[in-house]
C-alpha cells in the first residue's frame, strides 16, 4: 500500500487500520479507526484537511493476500 494515498470522506476503506487527516496538525479527533469495506467518516469539523491517509494497518498479514 502506497503511504501517500489519500481517501476522501465517504469513500470505501481499502484496509482496516488507523487513518489520520492530511491537514498536518495533530489536533483532537484527527485520527479515525476504520474497518475495510466501511466508508470513511467526515473529517473533524475544525480540520482544514481534505482526506484521510493510512497511518497504521490493523492486520498487515491478513490483507497481504
Amino acid at each position: 500500500m502506497n503511504e501517500t494515498e489519500h481517501w476522501k470522506p465517504g469513500e470505501i476503506v481499502p484496509l482496516s487500520g488507523i487513518y489520520a487527516c492530511d491537514c498536518g496538525k495533530e489536533h483532537l479527533w484527527s485520527k479515525s479507526t476504520d474497518v475495510r469495506g466501511h466508508r470513511f467518516p467526515p473529517l473533524p469539523y475544525d480540520c482544514s484537511g481534505q482526506s484521510w491517509t493510512l497511518r497504521t494497518q490493523a492486520h498487515p498479514d491478513a490483507d497481504a493476500g
